[in-house]
Formats: structure tokens, C-alpha cells, sequence
């Protein structure tokens, strides 16, 4: 049971990141190449962009 409750906690922050990557000022690039990382690799993506992720127009990717 505790695996489900990861996987569904890991599910629903990647959802919040994605949909702050694409509502972010960022480039459309910076946007395409974030979401794919955080789809790709969900917890390794998720705690990527929460460290280097696009903020506001200060995009580092």
C-alpha cells in the first residue's frame, strides 16, 4: 500500500510542476525541455525543477 501512496504523491507533484513549467514566462524551449525531463524521469525531473526550474522570465535552461 505504501508504494501507492508514493506513486500517487510522485504523480501529483510532477502535474504541479508540469503546469507551472507551462504557465511560467520561460521560453518555449525552456518549457519543452523541462516537461520532458519531468516526464521522463519523475522524481529525478520533479527535484530538478524544483532546484533550477524556471522562475518567472529567469529561465536557466
Amino acid at each position: 500500500m505504501e508504494y501507492g501512496f508514493f506513486g500517487l504523491l510522485i504523480l501529483v507533484v510532477d502535474i504541479f510542476a508540469i503546469y507551472q513549467v507551462l504557465s511560467s514566462t520561460a521560453s518555449t524551449m525552456a518549457k519543452l525541455i523541462w516537461t520532458l525531463v519531468i516526464l521522463a524521469l519523475p522524481v529525478l525531473g520533479f527535484l530538478a525543477w524544483l532546484l533550477a526550474g524556471p522562475r518567472g522570465g529567469n529561465s536557466r535552461v
